[in-house]
């Protein structure tokens, strides 16, 4: 079962686009084989908004977000996770508006013990647990902690839509990077089946980057199957090697691919091997590992 991308997306950099009723999206100019072609902000409301993701540190990207707000309130910062393409931006969009900033936590791998990619600096005002509900004006969201991608990863669902904000856990143009100690397959797997038991509450769901997917049944069962099917790959690299690094698994496991995408692929088959060391499936040997 192959994944259905969508990469058909025609947003410029700085343009608003009005994604659904009550959201609107600004894509940010920081294009990456990581980030496709930027990262998604979500203005959520009319009047007193709620801003989701203000992403990196970027003049321009605020400039286009204060103009898209003229004329209305920032209410809250939500922040679904602490990587340098999402959150860097809600400092200097607080100083311009004087809203509190929301997340789950502060990035939980320290800079020195493997968190690459972390906002070492994001400090939120206040700390959003599983489960809990952010209110505005006219609309109300609730908190997902979706670990897996990044520790302290969290989903929002805009109650009474059928909306969830996916962030990076779900996107529609590639699969996510789950690069450990942060990043942890086991618990993105969870995640995932978590927003599979979903099923019939979300009808869109709006990731960090690229369009939204707007049949998130089969895409989630894609995704689910595409993991599980990784991981069979991995075994089977393994079982033919007899012993074998990550790294070196890679070719065997991914074929051919972007050489600036083979580093992350290298961290998340290490996550792959990870999650099956705890299931038995393999044992580490030194800094390579054997089947079990």
């Amino acid at each position: 079962m192959s994944i259905p991308y969508r990469r058909d997306d025609k947003l410029e950099p700085g343009a608003v686009e009005e994604t659904a009723p009550g959201v609107r999206r600004i894509l940010c100019n920081n294009p990456s084989a990581f980030t496709f072609r930027g990262t998604n902000t979500y203005l959520i409301g009319r009047g007193r908004v709620a801003v989701l993701d203000p992403g990196p540190a970027d003049e321009a990207h605020l400039a286009a977000i204060l103009a898209a707000l003229r004329g209305e309130v920032v209410t809250h910062i939500l922040v679904s996770h602490t990587h340098r393409d999402h959150s860097p931006g809600a400092r200097a969009l607080q100083e311009a508006t004087g809203a509190p900033m929301l997340a789950f936590a502060p990035h939980l791998t320290p800079a020195g013990e493997g968190g690459e990619g972390g906002d070492h600096d994001f400090q939120p005002d206040i700390r959003l647990a599983d489960g809990e509900a952010v209110e505005g004006g006219d609309w109300r969201l609730i908190a997902l902690h979706t670990p897996g991608h990044c520790g302290n990863h969290l989903c929002f669902a805009l109650e009474g839509s059928g909306i969830l904000f996916s962030a990076d856990h779900v996107m529609s143009w590639s699969t996510s990077v789950v690069s450990p100690p942060d990043g942890d397959m086991a618990a993105y797997m969870r995640s995932l089946q978590r927003l599979q038991a979903r099923e019939g509450q979300d009808r869109m769901l709006l990731p960090g980057h690229g369009p939204a997917i707007t049949e998130p049944v089969p895409f989630l069962a894609a995704l689910a199957a595409h993991r599980q099917k990784r991981e069979e790959r991995v075994i089977t690299a393994l079982a033919n090697k007899g012993r074998a690094t990550a790294d070196e698994l890679v070719g065997p496991v991914y074929g051919p691919m972007d050489p600036r995408l083979v580093r992350a692929a290298g961290r998340s088959l290490l996550a792959h091997l990870i999650k099956l060391e705890a299931e038995g499936a393999v044992r580490r040997d030194g800094e390579a590992w054997r089947p079990a």
